[in-house]
């Protein structure tokens, strides 16, 4: 209970900076924990869809792998309907690289939107601190200028204690955000990295499949 109540004395005695820095970091939060949990949805949806279509398409199914992809809604779905529907009406691999490419253009945007305001919410609450900090400190020197001299030092050690709260909690909000935002970033260069394995995969399957036709 006094830990808890040190909290409070802490947060209540920051002054007024303290709630923009709260609030910043519940955005934050929210945010990244949306992210977070859509991103691993995504992964775990991809890996699902692939461990599916990538027998079909080793086998040269190509017709259920195109059913299997317009069925589904994953980001490693729309990526390969792409290509797949090209796979019948065109050859050349690089008009199927092309249309993958596009998709990628369209899915990229959707895996990283909202990430970077986990950074920027990470360096606004840095920045409200360092602003707390500093307008506490204004008004301790204003008040010491005016204080008896035998209290100015310990009046001075005190406003001061005080005014570092808000660099303190903007810290606190800052790095967990700050890191947060790193494994989000990471997560989201892991999908797309798995979506361009995919893609790969799947134009080698088909242009080896073109070139027997060719042959035959």
């Amino acid at each position: 209970m006094d830990f808890f109540y040190s909290i409070v004395g802490f947060f209540v005695t920051g002054g007024p900076f303290m709630y923009p820095i709260l609030i910043v970091f519940a955005v934050g939060a929210a945010i990244a924990v949306e992210r977070y949990v859509t991103l691993t949805m995504v992964t775990h949806k991809n890996q699902s869809v692939w461990s599916e279509i990538q027998p079909a398409l080793v086998s040269g199914d190509f017709d259920k792998a195109r059913e299997m992809t317009s069925n589904d809604d994953s980001t490693i779905s729309q990526l390969l309907s792409m290509g797949l529907a090209r796979q019948g009406a065109v050859r050349r691999r690089e008009d199927i690289e092309i249309a993958m490419e596009e998709s990628m253009m369209e899915i990229i945007p959707q895996l990283e939107k909202r990430t970077p305001y986990v950074a920027l919410a990470s360096s606004i609450a840095t920045l409200l601190g360092l602003l707390g900090t500093i307008m506490g400190l204004i008004q301790a020197f204003t008040a010491v200028a005016n204080a008896n001299p035998a209290e100015k030092a310990d009046l001075l050690s005190a406003s001061i204690s005080v005014a570092m709260n808000t660099t303190a909690f903007g810290l606190m909000v800052a790095i967990p955000l700050l890191i947060t935002n790193t494994v989000l970033t990471a997560k989201t260069g892991e999908i797309i990295d798995s979506l361009e394995m995919a893609s790969v995969k799947a134009l080698n399957v088909i242009s080896a499949k073109a070139k027997r036709q060719v042959e035959a």
